[in-house]
């Protein structure tokens, strides 16, 4: 009885995740096309602050429960979705695939690289200290910086959208909105951990696999549902906005405040071994596949989502 109780609590909790997503993308698009960003700078942005608010929480109250580890699963899991799973939905509802020609797109692609590899590296003694934090939360506003530094990365008016008092009524609303579904992301962050610890407690599951697996996915849901959704409508800046802002905050930012309030401790390094492996293959495969022809064509996101299925295989069996 109390396993189907905290399973609903989970799945209650994802779904909050999932409305709380929802309204945040939404409202700040709003926001966005009132201050007329540019569209990759928008849904950077965007997804770097919605793909970090589950992550945020989470990993607040995972630190302050002493079990931060479920955090950096929850990271290191929803990063390997966003670099396969998501991108390879994103370019299968993608009339020709997702191109990525922009200067911008190809120096971010760097950062993402750098931010998605940094915990796994930092985490090789099997711990990431309050010194690994600070470096992942200043390597985070580096990022932001150079982002702003020129005003044509984000000053460009999204598409069809003009400052008027229309945008700005809404975008006032917008801010009202987002306090709601930051509200929704507490709650629904502690029904993840508290879940996450009875399912440990009980079943005698790994936090780290739990975090890698299922919270992973979990947290996940919105910037997928927000890469395909872009996808289907010829959106496509949006959609590498979406997936590498959904990498690099959560990876930097994210962990380094979670390491901060807590070092986080590895115990279980074959499961670690196996998702650094998978991590690194989806960082090179998606690197490799914007490089070489400036796009992500169908078969090459057929690959990815091998990789992703490999993945879930390989952690189940090794």
């Amino acid at each position: 009885m109390m396993t189907l109780a905290y399973s609903l609590i989970f799945a209650f909790s994802c779904f909050l995740f999932f409305i709380s997503g929802e309204i945040i993308v939404k409202s700040l698009i709003k926001i966005a096309k009132f201050l007329g960003w540019k569209e990759f700078a928008v849904s950077f942005i965007i997804m770097s602050i919605v793909a970090s608010f589950p992550n945020l929480f989470v990993g607040i109250f995972s630190a302050i429960n002493n079990i931060p580890e479920l955090a950096f699963g929850d990271v290191v899991g929803g990063n390997v979705v966003d670099l396969t799973l998501s991108v390879a939905l994103a370019s299968l509802f993608a009339k020709k695939g997702i191109p990525a020609k922009s200067k911008t797109v190809h120096t971010t692609l760097f950062f993402t690289i750098i931010a998605a590899a940094m915990p796994l590296l930092l985490i090789q003694d099997g711990v990431l200290s309050r010194a690994d934090g600070i470096v992942l939360v200043f390597f985070f506003f580096f990022y932001i910086f150079w982002l702003f530094s020129k005003k044509e990365r984000f000053t460009k008016t999204c598409d069809g959208t003009e400052s008027n008092m229309k945008n700005f009524k809404a975008s006032f609303v917008g801010v009202f909105k987002i306090v709601l579904a930051i509200v929704l992301f507490i709650v629904a962050s502690q029904g993840i951990v508290e879940s996450t610890k009875y399912f440990a407690d009980t079943f005698h599951w790994p936090i780290f696999l739990i975090g890698l697996f299922i919270v992973g996915l979990g947290n996940s849901l919105p910037e997928i549902f927000f890469a395909i959704s872009a996808a289907k409508k010829q959106n496509n800046w949006l959609v590498l906005g979406d997936l590498m802002g959904a990498v690099v905050a959560p990876a930097t930012l994210v962990l380094g405040i979670v390491a901060l309030i807590s070092p986080i401790h590895i115990t279980d390094m074959t499961s670690l071994t196996v998702a650094r492996i998978f991590m690194f293959l989806s960082i090179f495969f998606f690197f490799v596949f914007i490089r070489n022809d400036n796009k992500i064509t169908k078969r090459e996101a057929v690959f990815l989502l091998f990789i992703y299925i490999s993945f879930i295989i390989a952690e189940i069996f090794v």
